[in-house]
C-alpha cells in the first residue's frame, strides 16, 4: 500500500495498540474516548493510499471543533490542501528557517489524484488544527474553523 502521508510523532509520543471499543451513541463518552487516541488513520484500499496522523489532541479537536463532514465541498478541500502541502513541503526543506521538529516529513499530495472526501477532509482539518495549535500560518489566509 502506498503511503500518502505520515505526520509522525511531532511531540515525541509513542504509538500504542488498543483493542476495538464498542460503538456508542453517547456523545460525551465518544469525546472522552477521542482524548486518549492520538492516531488517526484513514485508508482507501481501492486507491491504495493512506493518511496517518499522530498528534496528541487532534482526535478530540476533530470531534469537538471542526466543521462536520459535508460542510466543505471536496474541490474546496483539495484546493486548500494543495496550497497547504506546497507551503508545508517548502518548510520541511528549510530546517534552518523553520522548526524541524514541527516540519519533519514531506507530504506526497498530487493534483489529479482523487484521494476521496474523507482523506481530504481529515488532512484539511489537520492543517487547520496544526496552524491554530502551533501558531503557524501556512498560506496567505488566516486559518479558521
Amino acid at each position: 500500500m502506498k503511503s500518502l502521508i505520515a505526520i509522525l510523532l511531532i511531540c515525541g509520543f509513542a504509538i500504542s495498540c488498543n483493542t476495538t471499543k464498542p460503538v456508542t451513541t453517547n456523545k460525551n463518552e465518544t469525546l472522552e474516548n477521542t482524548k486518549y487516541s492520538d492516531t488517526v488513520s484513514i485508508a482507501n484500499d481501492e486507491l491504495e493510499y493512506e493518511i496517518i496522523i499522530i498528534e496528541p489532541g487532534f482526535n478530540s479537536w476533530l470531534a469537538s471543533r471542526a466543521k462536520p463532514e459535508g460542510f466543505y465541498s471536496q474541490s474546496y478541500l483539495e484546493n486548500r490542501n494543495y496550497i497547504y502541502v506546497i507551503e508545508w513541503n517548502s518548510r520541511v526543506l528549510q530546517p534552518q528557517r523553520f522548526n524541524p521538529s514541527l516540519y519533519e516529513m514531506q507530504i506526497d499530495y498530487r493534483t489529479g489524484i482523487d484521494y476521496g472526501y474523507e482523506v481530504n477532509y481529515k488532512l484539511y482539518n489537520y492543517f487547520i488544527y496544526f496552524q491554530l495549535t502551533y501558531k503557524q500560518q501556512l498560506a496567505g489566509f488566516v486559518p479558521r474553523i
